[in-house]
């Protein structure tokens, strides 16, 4: 039996990405899109494929009576929202869109737990991206002071991004606090240091022609260690993504990051 699928987003360019890739698997179905701005398109053709007979709804309540996983690529303002609307309706949630914050994760995990339902938020879907964040947690053990820096697309609305800050929440798993050492620091600018996260730098560059890359540098006593990751196209998210659809049938409550399912 086929896992059927809707998008919330569709139309955009992770969600149009999403809209391709399901046609390549046997065992998944595109049965609804939404998007206010693609509303009553079909949506293959905005994907730029041939017709799929699917017209973009422009809520998601007319898509979630029909489908199993609500893929979620739309805005950090309304990401919320709809995952809630989706448990409510028993639709397990694969959530792409970044920008949630604590308290409306832990309250989705809440929901997912009480409803027995399976749900997944990923700040980043990219098999290298998850293997790059691994390398780091690593690495903190050994180096206690580091930067990150994120570049992405310059339609991102959210800074910095949810890699960049899951990335340091592991690190700081392996150590409580970076840059102990360093000396006190006047800005001259507002913000030239970027923002911190006990004591992990993080800078958030926004640029036409990326599409999300991340490095984290490690500095000690006469070495740097540097470990970063490039997402050239959004084609690199899909396996990840494929991969949470079919992972998330088998769960019983919320997962926060894909290195939890592989």
């Amino acid at each position: 039996m086929k896992i059927r699928v809707a998008i919330a987003g569709a139309g955009g360019r992770m969600g149009s990405e999403v809209v391709r890739a399901l046609q390549n698997e046997k065992d998944l179905s595109l049965t609804g899109a939404a998007n206010p701005a693609f509303a009553g398109q079909d949506a293959g053709k905005i994907s730029g494929m041939d017709s799929l007979g699917i017209l973009v709804e422009r809520e998601i309540e007319g898509i979630l009576a029909s489908c199993d996983v609500l893929v979620d690529f739309t805005h950090p303002d309304q990401v919320y929202a709809n995952a809630l609307l989706a448990i409510e309706a028993g639709v397990r949630p694969v959530i792409g869109t970044t920008g949630l914050t604590s308290a409306q994760i832990e309250e989705l995990e809440k929901r997912c737990r009480e409803k027995k339902l399976g749900g997944i938020l990923a700040p980043n879907f990219a098999v290298g991206a998850i293997l790059m964040m691994r390398f780091a947690q690593l690495a903190a053990r050994h180096f206690g002071s580091a930067e990150i820096i994120e570049l992405h697309h310059d339609q991102k609305a959210d800074a910095p991004s949810g890699t960049a800050i899951k990335t340091a929440e592991l690190m700081l798993a392996e150590r409580k606090r970076f840059g102990l050492g360093n000396a006190p620091e006047t800005e001259k600018i507002p913000g030239a240091r970027g923002g911190s996260l006990d004591g992990i730098r993080l800078h958030s560059i926004r640029l036409p022609g990326l599409v999300a890359h991340q490095e984290v540098i490690f500095g000690g006593k006469g070495e740097t260690l540097t470990i970063r990751h490039d997402s050239l196209s959004r084609e690199s998210f899909m396996p990840g993504v494929i991969l949470a659809i079919r992972k998330v049938m088998e769960l019983d409550g919320f997962v926060y990051g894909l290195e939890n399912l592989i």
